[in-house]
């Protein structure tokens, strides 16, 4: 069972965030344990402070690294992955999420402020960012890859659901209708309606591919038969 240790400054906003959906039938059912802790628990002093200003000068506060090196220390097993929330991290991608489903223990450090004291990455395994923009804190990002990672954990959705979906493969996912059969003048493909199985898994390969290289030609690749499209 995959265990998750948040280390954050506000624990109330991420299982507050997590309590809903998927997410919450997941460690409802005992498929994992999410368990959120306020960094001001290793805090220093009487009024357990857990930042400082920069040495050399400059706008903010950063981390010290006696809170959080302290609390790591505290959560951390033999099979710990330790992930810090940085700008200058990974960029998050579901390869690394479906990884990262499949561990047994993380602690995710959620920063604020300007940070960390540079110090705390000797700690830390694993550096993440979302994109190339900047958060007040790392809450927000802990919410998102949390959320992501506990719809991976088997038994929380139905397993087909993840089969085709986007990224689960090189493409995007293909465009999906349901009910009505037309609204507002624009039908749903006559394929879909045709009974015909091998023609839907055909059309839908096909149109993921054109989506992917319309969308994210980042992500495509040349697919045999899929030149022309």
């Amino acid at each position: 069972m995959l265990k998750i240790d948040v280390i954050s400054l506000f624990p109330e906003t991420i299982m507050s965030a997590l309590s809903a959906s998927i997410p919450a039938r997941a460690l409802e059912r005992g498929l994992a344990t999410l368990t959120c802790h306020d960094l001001r628990t290793w805090g220093i002093g009487k009024h357990r402070s857990v930042d400082d200003e920069p040495y050399g000068g400059g706008a903010g506060m950063l981390l010290r690294p006696e809170p959080l090196v302290d609390a790591i220390e505290a959560l951390r097993g033999p099979d710990s992955t330790v992930i810090l929330f940085d700008a200058g991290g990974e960029r998050l991608r579901q390869p690394r999420v479906r990884a990262l489903a499949a561990a047994s223990h993380l602690i995710i450090i959620c920063g604020r402020y300007e940070g960390v004291d540079d110090r705390v990455r000797a700690y830390v395994d694993l550096e993440l960012s979302l994109g190339d923009f900047v958060l007040s804190g790392g809450e927000p990002a802990a919410i998102v890859l949390c959320d992501a990672i506990l719809r991976l954990v088997p038994g929380a959705i139905d397993a087909a659901s993840l089969s085709e979906e986007s990224f689960s493969g090189e493409l995007l996912e293909y465009p999906q209708f349901t009910r009505p059969a037309e609204f507002r003048g624009v039908g749903v493909p006559e394929i879909l309606l045709s009974g015909n199985h091998a023609g839907v898994a055909a059309w839908r390969h096909e149109e993921a591919v054109r989506r992917t290289k319309r969308q994210r030609p980042d992500l495509a690749k040349p697919t045999k038969g899929s030149e022309g499209s």
